[in-house]
């Protein structure tokens, strides 16, 4: 998976922006959805965050407030040093965070959560609980056409070739497995979650990010 991120980091930006190989895709609504999902990070309150696998820094740059950004790949920390010149930026690992209890006030993760598998998952979950009291997910919505898990061919402008591993959750589903939480966003294309780990709610709650305003 880091060969896989090394190499697309130069182009990774190019997924969100419909350009090079995904110029020509047919994604009716993608702009709008990217745009509604900006707005939702952007109107999270500010707080001390850690933005993990924060890869190019396309969302970490909406975030308020203190920011360190963390990704196992140099190549993508690379294009986030020119993005986000005020974070601090850290290579190390998901699964093993290299940062003491408590460290901030919120753990962000963007399309990250759905290239682990369920053991993976739950060690992520139990890291991120660790440095932070509140986890906000993001992630890719399951929609017609795709199944919930999948082993995808990645071929990037090289021409190379990868497999990753991929889940598709919808909002409420992804709610539960984080042990509850409040649904920020659910479009075509993204889902969002914030779940609070000292909050006891049995069951997901919905929040329009229109609300956060």
């Amino acid at each position: 998976m880091k060969e896989y991120y090394d190499t697309r980091a130069p182009e990774y930006d190019e997924w969100y922006m419909g350009l090079g190989r995904f110029e020509d895709i047919d994604r009716p609504g993608w702009d709008a959805a990217v745009t509604e999902l900006e707005r939702m990070v952007a109107q999270l309150p500010p707080a001390r965050t850690l933005d993990v696998a924060c890869g190019t820094g396309f969302l970490t740059r909406h975030l308020r407030g203190a920011l360190t950004g963390l990704d196992q790949s140099e190549q993508m920390l690379a294009v986030a040093r020119t993005r986000l010149p005020c974070a601090a930026l850290v290579c190390g690992d998901a699964l093993s965070l290299p940062f003491p209890a408590d460290s901030f006030q919120r753990l962000l993760t963007g399309h990250f959560y759905g290239h682990l598998e369920p053991e993976d998952r739950r060690r992520f979950i139990a890291e991120a609980r660790r440095v932070a009291p509140e986890l906000v997910v993001i992630d890719s919505a399951l929609r017609p056409g795709h199944r919930a898990e999948e082993r995808q061919e990645r071929v990037l402008n090289d021409g190379s070739r990868f497999e990753v591993y991929k889940r598709y959750f919808d909002a409420y589903g992804l709610a539960q497995e984080l042990g509850a939480g409040t649904i920020l966003l659910e479009n075509q294309y993204f889902v969002a979650v914030a779940h609070d780990a000292r909050s006891h709610n049995a069951e997901p709650t919905v929040r329009s990010h229109r609300s956060l305003h």
